[in-house]
């Protein structure tokens, strides 16, 4: 098992998230569209949230070559208006055929938000 990894994602990452990749859409800034959509509030993007994946396999093994990296968004990681919410990034790395794969279990607040999330490395 390697170590797991705790980020904090506020409402300003989701804005300089949200400008840096183009996603605007307002159910990751605007509390009354979020729930309007049947959401419990603001979400944070999931490409967001698998970018903080590939930043935890980064600590985890840096320098190393990525060759994939994926998952599946089951659930959403609410982002309250004050403060943040904590994201646990846990993984455990296996190797095979000169190929180092990360399985990781993705939570918030015990809840798994990234379905099978994994990420295939070239390490070395």
């Amino acid at each position: 098992m390697l170590e797991t990894k705790t980020f904090t994602i506020t409402r300003a990452d989701l804005v300089a998230y949200a400008a840096a990749s183009g996603d605007h859409n307002p159910i990751h800034q605007d509390e009354d569209v979020a729930r309007s959509v049947g959401l419990p509030g603001v979400i944070a993007h999931g490409m967001y949230t698998l970018g903080l994946a590939a930043r935890a396999v980064n600590e985890w093994f840096p320098g190393a070559e990525v060759v994939s990296v994926g998952c599946k968004f089951t659930n959403p990681v609410v982002v309250p208006a004050q403060g943040g919410v904590e994201v646990e990034f846990a993984g455990e790395a296996t190797e095979d055929d000169g190929l180092t794969t990360v399985k990781l279990t993705v939570t918030c607040a015990g809840q798994k938000v990234l379905g099978m999330p994994k990420a295939v490395l070239r390490v070395g």
